[in-house]
């Protein structure tokens, strides 16, 4: 059996960069990439640099609220 309030969670990071700018002809559509964290070790939101290929550089990808 499984617990209802789980530690692991699966989040979805959005780059920053792109929210920002907007989606235009250079740079197409929003990058997002899906991982998962452990509520207990990290109860804030998680923030990486991940690599965006549109851009051809690590951004900065914060979580989404669900």
């Amino acid at each position: 059996m499984t617990k209802s309030k789980d530690a692991r969670v699966t989040i979805t990071l959005e780059c920053t960069a792109c929210v920002r700018r907007g989606a235009n002809q250079r740079y197409p559509g929003i990058s997002r990439y899906t991982t998962r964290k452990n509520r207990r070790n990290m109860p804030t939101r998680l923030e990486l640099r991940k690599y965006r290929p549109c851009c051809y550089k690590h951004t900065i990808h914060k979580e989404l609220k669900k």
